[in-house]
């Protein structure tokens, strides 16, 4: 019985689905404050992400120092200073969301150091792209730092500078193309010619590093055809 029990426990950890480590589309992967797993949408294997409450706990009534963290899935023996970096994604709000704003939260941090302690990022609220009140739309994409810039203190200090509009919503898959060079990093949605964002001055202290595939609070993220070219 004993050997039983044992041999099923080796196979649960050997599975990608289940495991901090997996392998997906021939990379390997480690979660950080994540939880990610393979599944099957609209007849092709995709990877679901969502932010590992335990881990990464969420306080509503400190919101400001609960978001904008380390919470993605990150590629593993990765190290770029400027590249592109190419990913379909897809955002739905979970139905036991802890945070009622949630705006399906799901993007790109690049130039992660090794201890996942500063890095830059690059996120979306779908949700808000076609909202009624312009407000909302216009923090549709947002640029933040880790650790110390997250979206709270930028807008207050920079007026909006390190977000903008699209025309995205939840549910759908949304082709992301990041483009970061030296300083400036440029994000093109859905295969537009000219970037719909640029931050011409990152604020992040990492120079170079690896990718992740990440995700906020309430959200569960898919990801697919990801694609990484250095610079």
């Amino acid at each position: 019985m004993k050997n039983k029990v044992f041999s099923a426990f080796m196979i649960l950890l050997a599975l990608p689905n289940y495991a901090q480590q997996f392998t997906w589309e021939n990379q390997e992967y480690k979660a950080i404050n994540s939880v990610a797993k393979v599944v099957e949408m609209d007849g092709a294997k995709v990877l679901e992400v969502t932010r590992d409450l335990v881990k990464s706990p969420f306080n509503i009534n400190n919101i400001e120092n609960s978001v904008d963290g380390p919470t993605f899935v990150k590629l593993a023996n990765t190290d770029i200073e400027n590249g592109t970096i190419e990913v379909k994604m897809l955002s739905k709000i979970q139905s036991d969301s802890p945070f009622p704003q949630a705006r399906g939260f799901i993007g790109l941090a690049y130039r992660i150091d090794e201890a996942n302690t500063m890095f830059e990022n690059i996120y979306l609220r779908p949700s808000n792209g076609r909202a009624d009140d312009q407000l909302r739309r216009n923090h549709t994409i947002q640029y933040f730092a880790y650790p110390g810039y997250t979206f709270s203190r930028l807008r207050k200090e920079s007026n909006g500078l390190y977000e903008t509009y699209a025309d995205i919503g939840l549910n759908e898959w949304i082709d992301v193309r990041i483009e970061f060079y030296k300083e400036k990093v440029a994000l093109y949605i859905n295969n537009q010619k000219s970037p719909n964002f640029i931050v011409n001055k990152m604020l992040g202290r990492s120079t170079h590093g690896s990718i992740g595939l990440w995700v906020e609070v309430g959200t569960i993220g898919y990801f697919k055809d990801l694609k990484v070219t250095k610079n």
